[in-house]
């Protein structure tokens, strides 16, 4: 019995993620009826394809594969509702048909990157050509610079043809004879370097005999244009597996369903897919059925643009649409594109002014639309955990950047928190703290949401630690601790697993915690971990954790402090002064955050510091100044240690340096206090030329810390003369006729009859 010939496979040819192709593609399968559909994908995912026909499953969405024993070596394939590779997909599932991915399986091409970077770890890598832009070859043979607008013009732009094979039969013409072009003149054996391309090509056309084989006649395969040429004419069987026999998988991958959005697919490089319009051209597929696009995406840039404010009435839509229409013409354009709406929108309705084009792009260009995956796709368990957490809390990942203002006195909004700060902890930052309405009582808390599809690949990276988002952040935590280089490094994660609420990590990071700090003796390192674990107790506080451990251990701290403070300070340089200040304003800080039983210790500390003589002139004029604005100074005591500190017998350098810490922080001290005006004004106005030339950075440096009002306000103190202090009121000097002059206006003010408030 004769052998029937082999079903030869009907090739479409696409440019992935572009509109005339979708259409294309499902007016083919239309006509075609195939029994099998054959896509250029990866085939780890086979098994997700059936979550196609979920409703739950909303493009943009992409399919994720990565390493499992390496989750950063991973890799994206996005699809959009005018996808081609998508409309393949949904027209196979929703006829009932088989569809399989045909390119070279991840695993391979994830072992031949880990083998590639060996090999370039051993020796330098020769250069990689270039691949070859078939798209731009085309438009060069055509007489036409820009590329994209020769396929939109060709392509994307072109009526639906009698027969829908017919565009396809054309492109894959074309790239053939490109590909005849590009076909190297010597074959460069088996021993170069893999050629990617090649092995993806061989691995499509065995996919295709499998299919032959499991009895397909009507097999259609959906692929990038360049690949036509390759699938069409193919060498024998035994050449393909001899291609692909020495390269096998030594990667084991998992593939899942993630969310998309238009601003990554608008993105060139990374995993974007570098499609720089996918609001324009979701546009262009969704009135593939209108005879004008143009008008209903003139009527969309009115409404946004009056949303935004902007006087934009019908009459601008009619006359933007000719205005595009009239441009496409003398461009000599089939059709207006996005350059020609975006030049008329701008004359139009922006009057020529191009700011609100800005809105355009970001809002209808680009586009803020978000893909959705059910919960049934197959996912790491912490990527589920965290899905069920997002769900619970009612806070999703949205396609624009956002900022959440969190009151943590209520619980759902401390739940948010926490699961923000845990997500932190696993380096997954949906959530990055900002500047915000903050209250006294730490109880506010905002945070700027930006949901990257990357991130995905971070939390399974994070899968590692754990299968829930609270047991891998505990446990990420615990880690961090054990392998912190200082002890404010360890005192950063204690605050950052108190945020978090994670209190089975608490144990593991006070023992650390406790050890580092009973071993560390330099006062600086103490100092510059006690402002974090303060910050922590105030968190604790907040959330309701027992931080009595970490209490015990700021105790101790603080007291380590204020013992070694004083000798600390002796015999520093001006720059060690410098760094000591700063640590000594961040311990006061955080020391006013204590109870008060734990504030006296570090009092006195600052009263034995301003009374030391041999002490930098930064920080005994610092210490003096905090104890001044505590009221554990007299005002009238002030005056005299100024005096001391500008007599002649301290260097002037000493002198500027002591004021430099005194009046760190404002100068409103000043202003109020005339005495210690005139003094500083006396020593600045008696220093020597040559000396005042010497000081005069540092004095400048004090200065420029106040705000300009008291600058502004010093300055006219400074030039007023002299004036006698007006005498203040006592039972000696009250005047009773000029008190009882305002007593009218009071009762006013107080609402009472003038009785009430008359003595």
């Amino acid at each position: 019995m004769a052998r029937l010939p082999a079903a030869r496979p009907t090739l479409l040819g696409v440019r992935h993620h572009g509109p005339g192709s979708a259409r294309a593609v499902g007016a083919a399968l239309a006509r075609l009826r195939p029994d099998i559909v054959l896509i250029e994908g990866p085939p780890e995912a086979d098994p997700l394809l059936s979550f196609a026909a979920e409703p739950g499953l909303r493009p943009p969405v992409a399919l994720l594969a990565h390493a499992v024993d390496d989750p950063a070596q991973a890799g994206f394939w996005p699809y959009a509702d005018f996808s081609p590779e998508w409309v393949a997909i949904t027209h196979a599932s929703g006829h009932g048909v088989p569809v399989r991915f045909i390119d070279l399986p991840v695993a391979v091409s994830f072992t031949l990157d880990r083998a590639r970077r060996e090999r370039e770890n051993d020796e330098p890598a020769e250069p990689v050509p270039s691949p070859v832009d078939p798209i731009a070859a085309l438009a060069r043979l055509a007489g036409r610079d820009d590329a994209e607008h020769w396929w939109e013009d060709v392509i994307e732009h072109r009526p639906p043809a009698d027969d829908p094979l017919r565009p396809f039969a054309a492109l894959a013409e074309a790239m053939a004879a490109l590909r005849e072009d590009e076909r190297p003149a010597v074959d460069p054996g088996p021993t170069a370097e893999p050629d990617i391309e090649r092995l993806r090509e061989a691995h499509m056309r065995q996919c295709v005999r499998a299919a032959r084989r499991a009895g397909h006649t009507r097999i259609a395969v959906v692929c990038g244009a360049w690949h036509v040429p390759a699938l069409a004419d193919p060498p024998s069987a035994a050449a393909d597996r001899a291609l692909l026999a020495p390269h096998r998988a030594a990667v084991k991958v998992e593939t899942t369903w993630v969310p998309w959005t238009h601003h990554r697919l608008a993105q060139n490089s990374g995993y974007g897919a570098g499609v720089a319009s996918p609001g324009w051209y979701r546009h262009l597929f969704d009135t593939a059925a209108e005879p004008d696009p143009l008008p209903r995406w003139f009527v969309r840039i009115a409404t946004l643009l009056r949303e935004a404010g902007h006087p934009v009435s019908s009459a601008h839509v009619i006359e933007a649409t000719r205005h595009a229409d009239a441009l496409a013409a003398l461009r000599g354009r089939p059709l207006a594109g996005l350059d020609e709406t975006l030049e008329a929108v701008r004359a139009v309705m922006c009057d020529g002014v191009t700011g609100p084009l800005a809105l355009v792009h970001d809002a209808l260009v680009v586009g803020d639309v978000i893909g959705e995956v059910p919960p049934t796709v197959p996912a790491v368990p912490l990527q589920r955990d965290l899905t069920r957490e997002q769900r619970r809390l009612r806070l999703r990942p949205e396609p624009a950047a956002r900022e959440l203002e969190l009151d943590l006195r209520k619980d759902s909004h401390a739940d948010r928190s926490r699961l923000l700060n845990r997500l932190a902890l696993l380096d997954v930052p949906w959530g990055v703290p900002v500047p915000g309405r903050e209250s006294r009582g730490t109880f506010r808390e905002t945070w700027r949401l930006d949901w990257q599809p990357e991130l995905a690949i971070r939390v399974a990276e994070a899968g590692v630690w754990g299968t829930t988002v609270v047991a891998a952040a505990e446990a990420r935590a615990s880690d961090l601790a054990i392998r912190a280089e200082s002890l404010a490094d360890v005192t950063e994660v204690a605050e950052r697993c108190l945020r978090a609420d994670l209190p089975d990590a608490l144990p593991v990071i006070m023992r650390v915690l406790d050890r580092r700090a009973a071993l560390d003796a330099d006062v600086g390192r103490l100092a510059d971990a006690l402002p974090g674990l303060v910050r922590a107790l105030r968190y604790g506080d907040v959330r309701g954790t027992d931080t009595s451990a970490l209490d015990t251990v700021v105790a101790g701290l603080v007291v380590r402090i204020c013992v070694g403070l004083p000798a600390a300070c002796a015999g520093l340089d001006h720059d060690g002064a410098a760094a000591m200040r700063r640590r000594l304003d961040d311990v006061h800080a955080a020391v006013q955050l204590l109870p008060e039983r734990r504030q006296d210790e570090w009092y006195a500390t600052l009263r034995r510091l301003a009374d030391r003589e041999n002490l930098p002139g930064l920080l005994t004029g610092r210490a003096t100044r905090l104890l001044l604005d505590l009221g554990r100074l007299a005002p009238e005591a002030a005056a005299p240690r100024l005096a001391r500190a500008l007599t002649r017998g301290v260097p002037h350098r000493e002198s500027a340096a002591w004021i430099e810490g005194f009046l760190a922080g404002g100068g409103m001290l000043l202003i109020h206090d005339e005495g210690l005006l005139d003094l500083v004004d006396a020593w600045i106005t008696g220093t020597p030329d040559d000396l005042f030339v010497e000081i005069l950075p540092l004095l400048r440096r004090t200065f420029a810390t106040f705000a300009a009002p008291e600058r502004r306000l010093l300055g006219e103190r400074i030039r007023t003369p002299a004036r006698a202090a007006v005498p203040i009121a006592t039972a000696e000097h009250f005047d009773g006729g000029r008190a009882d002059a305002v007593l009218p206006l009071l009762a006013g003010i107080l609402g009472l009859a003038h009785r009430e408030v008359t003595p």
